[in-house]
Order: structure tokens, then C-alpha cells, then sequence
């Protein structure tokens, strides 16, 4: 078989090359639809200079080749903003250089033929119009230089052979000029191109990499499995699609059992080939379906997305294959692993519920079922978060630490913006995971740790209220415990005056059953809080007995509606209770609060009761603070509309 031409073969397109032939066509999808207006108007400029002169069998062709111009025009707009795929792109290369091999030839001919006709002003424009257009061509066909060099020898070379054989010495040097002008500009173009190629490879070398970077980040390099970033993304992608779509999935986590004495006794680089060999093990098993990973050290996660029912016999044959002896040279070992498995969403809807509750299914396996799967259920969290364990990790706890501090919002649906938020405490211990703020905020108060920890959420309080934006106060809400207590109400007053804050942006929450456990007192620290224009609201407003009887006598700036009144709105005596609590508020010139509201017809229920300002997940979870300042920025349009919100736990 004849070998083809190296200067046929560089006409065709070269399919090994999709970035490039990708590129090409996303550079001609802008500039063809430039070459045919070009190409339209020069066309009928020229027609018109010659109607009349020429016969109309030359001037009527000029009408079919504009029509198809136009035509091509409208297909490549049309195809702007269509993403395409590699084979789309050569095929319209391939066809782009054929077209215009064949529409240059078309234009060459008529022009030529057309320039027998008129006087030496037409002759002029026929010179004209073949010299600006093979121009314009070569510039709107650059990033495709076989197009534009096809172009260029298909008009030039007739071009240069009808003007020299005129014998006419303007149009031999016109023709002269223009073919050293061609001539440099296909070098340019050919240079350009040069450029352009490296351009496109550098670009796609780059995008190897950074998937190659990416792929790499989320890589355990010790095993190959996934890493904990990939998996704690992974987890939340599941939650997102299987809450949408209704479905159910499993997450487990797996910890090996005698993995350190081993590693203690051969050493950390056999203990890594024993981790390699584990992880080795269970991508044999990895599907689509079952995502396996390396949390890190010796533990192992992974997520089921078939049937979420057969999770916990899953996570046992998993412990199962990883139980079997590994042979290393002339030693066997042996070691267990023990799994814990959490359902969405039964066990929770978010990463973080998951991931704890899975791990304290594990938990369970390893204090009492070592080697086994255990699916969590609620016992394991009452079992784990009993309130000796609970007690124990106060006593030994790193509050300053462990103790984190999460921002609800109030919304004043009137303005259409957040007006303050309430701090909330939330406790994330080594051994216990995260506790409840009910259960660990009772047993400090039981055990006397609670003005400790008080000072503890204070002091983060204060430093989110130095970063709040302007016209936010925020909330902080003190123990019954607390208020009582002559010290503890000294050291916040003093902690107020040393942090960077205007006091007047700060409002404390007290419970009706803080004040009355001994009205007196709680009087008096609430008048020590006010002098140094601290605010006060009394939380949980209509569940007490007396607060009526003594509200005239506190002097306080707020009250919070509570949250059991709102769950029961559709009762009219709750109806009634929410709206004479607004009208003693409004007589007695409160600002007043409803706490606890998740749906849109509360809102409007609310609303028509005369209500103003809310706080619950409707209008925005607790959050970090490092999270509101997005929240401010996406959610300000929204307030003034309800928004569903999932259930979580406050």
C-alpha cells in the first residue's frame, strides 16, 4: 500500500489529539459565524458594483453562494453554547475544511469570471474583494490552519496566474503584494498555531494533574482505599441524593482488635504491611454499591448504598475477611475487627449524627461484642451517654476545648433580616462523642460544675459577638444555677468588662424557674447585668406559675414564647395562650420572641397572631460561626418566606 504524503496527511485532522481538536472547535464556533458575514457582505457589495454590467447568469449564482453562507451561518450560532463531544468536534473540523475548500473555489471562479466586466473601478473591487477576503479567511480559520491554508492556495494561486497573464503591470504588482502579504501571514498564522498547540497540551497537562493531585488527596497512600476526606464527602453526597430520593443507605465503621500489641511487638513498618494487606483484602470487595475507605490508623469505614436491611451482615463478613490469618514470610498473625452500622435516616441526617452513631455502634462491639457487627439502635446511645459516663467526662473534660459554642438565628420577619442569635452549647468528648445539651447541661447543674462551664460558653460567646456584624445582639443563656449565685454573676460581670464588646449587644436568657427558685437574689443579679447594658429575656415564657405575679416587678426586655406553644397551634387554647402572651408584651412594651418554629403554617399562624420576630429551623439551624457570615450573605432574601427545615437535635 502507497505510503500518503506527509503534506496530505497534515491536512487531515488528527483524532489522537481531543483536547486539541475540542479547542479548535470551540475557538471556530466564534469566529466562522465572523467568516460568512464577511463573506455574505463582501459578496453582495461586489454584485452590486457589477449589476447592470455583468450578464445576470454571473450575478444570479452569487445568490444560491450567499444563501448557503447564510445557512452555515445559522448552524454554527446554533451551536454556540452546546457542549460536544470529541467526535462531534473532528467530524466538524474535517467538514469545515472541506467546506471551505469547496466555497473558495465557488467565490475564486465568480469573481474572476465577474472581472471581464465594467471599467477599471470594478476591476479594482474584483482585486479588492479577493484580496480582503482571502485575508479575512486566513485570520477567522487561524486555529485551523489546514482550513486557511487550503483557502489560501485555492484563491491565491488562480488569483496570481489570472493577474500576471493580463500583462497589466498594477494588477502583476497588486498580485505581487498580495501573495507576500499571504505568504507572512500564513507564517504568523502557522507560528500562532505553533503557540496555540502548546497552549492547549499545557492546559490539558494541567487538568491531568490536578485530577491526578485530587485523586492523590483523596487516597490513603498506605492502602490505596479511599481516604476520610473522600469518605466524609462521599457520606454527605449520600445524604443529599437519598434524602431526595426517599432512600435508605448504611454507614459502618471498622476497627481492628489486636492491632497494637502487634504493632508494638514487630514494629511500625510491619504494621504497616499488616494495614496495606487489610485494605488490600477489602478492595477485592469494593463495589459501586459498597465504598470502602481508611479512616485513618486502624480503622476503616465504609458505605452501603444497595440494601440498607443486609448492612449488618455486610459489616460482618467484612470483619470476617479482615479476621483471617495474614501470612507474612515466616509469620502468621492473626487480629480481629469489630463493626459498627448506622441506617439513614434512622440513625440521623447529617454526616456528623451518622458518623457518632456508627461510632457508637462500634463502641458497643468492642466493649461487648468484640469481633461482631452491632446495628445502633437507641439503647447503645442511652447505654454510652449514661449519666455516669456523662458525669465522669465533666469531671475529666478539656471544657476550653471540648466545648463549642453554635449560633441560632432570630429573624424579624418585618425587616427581613436577623436581628440577634442565641448561643448554644454543644460538647464533642473524646470517649463519648456528642452529648445532648439537655443531658450534660442537668448533670453540671447535679454535679456543680455548671458555673465552671458557664464561664467556659461565656467567654466563647463573647468572642462570636466581637465577629457578629453591627445591629446583631447575641443571646446566652444562664443556669438557674447561675443567677443564684453571687460569685458566678461577679466573674461574668467582670469577663464583660474585659472582652472587646458593647454590653448592650448582649442579652441573657433566664428561665421562669431560675427566677423563682429565689426571686430575690435573681433580682439583684439581674440589675448587676442590666447596669452594664446587658439586656434580659425570660425564656420559655407561659410554662411557669408565677411569672405572671412577678413580672411587673423584674425589669427585663424580653420574652421568649415557648416552643410547646407553637408545636400546638392547631388548638385554639394555645392560639389563645400565644396571643395574649403578644398583648401583654405589647402593653407592657417587650420585645417578644417565639422559639421553636420548623413549619410554614406556624409562620402564618404566628404572623396573623401579630408575632414579629422567630427563632427555630425554619429560618435557620444552630450553626458554627464561622458558618453565618455565608448564612447572612445566601439567606436575607428568604426570611420573609418560609423555608422547610429538617428536624435535628438542639
Amino acid at each position: 500500500m502507497a505510503k500518503i504524503p506527509a503534506f496530505i496527511r497534515w491536512f487531515a485532522v488528527d483524532g489522537a489529539q481531543p483536547d486539541l481538536a475540542l479547542a479548535q472547535f470551540a475557538e471556530l464556533r466564534r469566529q466562522i459565524p465572523l467568516l460568512y458575514v464577511l463573506l455574505i457582505v463582501n459578496a453582495c457589495a461586489l454584485a452590486y458594483t457589477h449589476y447592470g454590467l455583468a450578464p445576470n447568469g454571473l450575478i444570479a449564482p452569487i445568490l444560491a453562494l450567499v444563501l448557503i453562507c447564510a445557512v452555515r451561518l445559522v448552524t454554527w450560532l446554533r451551536r454556540r453554547g452546546v457542549t460536544v463531544d470529541v467526535p462531534f468536534a473532528i467530524a466538524q473540523l474535517r467538514q469545515t475544511i472541506v467546506t471551505a475548500g469547496i466555497v473558495s473555489f465557488a467565490f475564486i471562479t465568480w469573481s474572476l469570471c465577474l472581472n471581464g466586466y465594467g471599467g477599471p473601478y470594478e476591476h479594482g473591487h474584483v482585486a479588492l474583494f479577493i484580496a480582503i477576503t482571502v485575508v479575512g479567511c486566513i485570520f477567522c480559520l487561524m486555529n485551523l490552519p489546514q482550513a486557511a491554508l487550503l483557502v489560501t492556495v485555492i484563491v491565491t494561486i488562480p488569483y496570481l496566474v489570472y493577474y500576471l497573464s493580463m500583462g497589466n503591470t498594477v494588477f502583476f504588482a497588486v498580485g505581487v503584494n498580495i501573495f507576500l502579504v499571504t505568504a507572512v501571514m500564513l507564517q504568523v498564522l502557522l507560528n500562532n498555531y505553533r503557540g496555540f498547540t502548546t497552549l492547549v497540551r499545557s492546559r490539558a497537562e494541567m487538568r491531568r494533574l490536578s485530577d491526578e493531585n485530587a485523586r492523590l488527596a483523596q487516597t490513603d497512600a498506605l492502602t490505596g482505599l479511599p481516604n476520610r476526606r473522600y469518605f466524609l464527602v462521599t457520606l454527605a453526597s449520600r445524604i443529599a441524593t437519598s434524602a431526595a430520593a426517599g432512600s435508605r443507605f448504611a454507614v459502618g465503621v471498622l476497627d481492628l482488635d489486636r492491632f497494637k500489641p502487634i504493632n508494638d511487638t514487630h514494629g511500625h513498618l510491619f504494621g504497616d504491611r499488616l494495614l496495606a494487606e487489610v485494605g488490600a483484602r477489602l478492595m477485592t470487595v469494593a463495589t459501586e454499591d459498597l465504598i470502602l475507605a481508611r479512616l485513618g490508623g486502624d480503622e476503616f469505614g465504609f458505605v452501603l448504598t444497595g440494601d440498607a436491611s443486609d448492612a449488618e451482615a455486610v459489616g460482618q463478613r467484612l470483619c470476617d475477611l479482615i479476621s483471617q490469618s495474614y501470612f507474612f514470610e515466616d509469620k502468621r498473625v492473626s487480629i480481629g475487627c469489630s463493626c459498627g452500622v448506622a441506617i439513614f435516616p434512622e440513625a440521623g441526617g447529617s454526616v456528623h449524627e451518622l458518623f457518632d452513631r456508627a461510632d457508637y455502634a462500634l463502641y458497643n462491639s468492642k466493649t461487648s461484642r468484640r469481633g461482631m457487627a452491632t446495628l445502633y439502635s437507641a439503647e447503645h446511645e442511652s447505654r454510652i451517654r449514661s449519666e455516669r459516663a456523662i458525669e465522669d467526662a465533666l469531671q475529666s473534660a478539656d471544657l476550653d476545648s471540648e466545648m463549642q459554642v453554635h449560633l441560632q438565628p432570630m429573624v424579624n420577619t418585618d425587616l427581613g433580616r436577623v436581628v440577634a442569635v442565641e448561643a448554644l452549647a454543644r460538647w464533642t468528648n473524646p470517649t463519648l462523642g456528642r452529648v445532648a445539651p439537655d443531658r450534660f447541661i442537668a448533670t453540671a447543674e447535679r454535679s456543680g460544675l455548671i458555673h465552671m462551664l458557664t464561664l467556659v460558653l461565656l467567654r466563647k460567646a463573647l468572642a462570636e459577638l466581637d465577629r457578629l456584624p453591627p445591629g446583631i445582639s447575641l443571646s446566652f443563656n444562664l443556669s438557674a444555677y447561675d443567677i443564684v449565685d453571687h460569685q458566678t454573676v461577679l466573674a461574668i460581670v467582670a469577663m464583660i468588662r474585659q472582652a472587646n464588646v458593647v454590653p448592650s449587644r448582649l442579652v441573657f436568657e433566664l428561665t421562669e424557674t431560675a427566677v423563682m427558685r429565689n426571686f430575690e437574689v435573681a433580682q439583684d443579679s439581674i440589675m448587676l447585668l442590666r447596669s452594664l447594658g446587658a439586656r434580659i429575656a425570660i425564656d420559655d415564657f407561659g410554662t411557669g406559675f408565677s411569672s405572671l405575679g412577678y413580672l411587673h416587678r423584674l425589669t427585663i426586655d424580653k420574652v421568649k414564647i415557648d416552643r410547646s406553644f407553637v408545636s400546638d397551634l392547631d388548638h385554639p387554647s394555645s392560639r389563645n395562650i400565644v396571643a395574649s402572651i403578644v398583648g401583654l408584651c405589647r402593653n407592657l412594651e417587650l420585645e417578644c420572641i417565639v422559639e421553636g418554629v420548623e413549619t410554614a403554617k406556624q409562620h402564618a399562624i404566628l404572623r396573623k397572631i401579630g408575632c414579629r420576630i422567630f427563632q427555630g429551623y425554619l429560618f435557620g439551624r444552630p450553626m458554627p460561626g464561622s458558618e453565618l457570615p455565608a448564612y447572612l450573605a445566601n439567606s436575607a432574601a428568604e426570611y420573609a418566606e418560609a423555608r422547610p427545615a429538617t428536624t435535628a437535635v438542639s
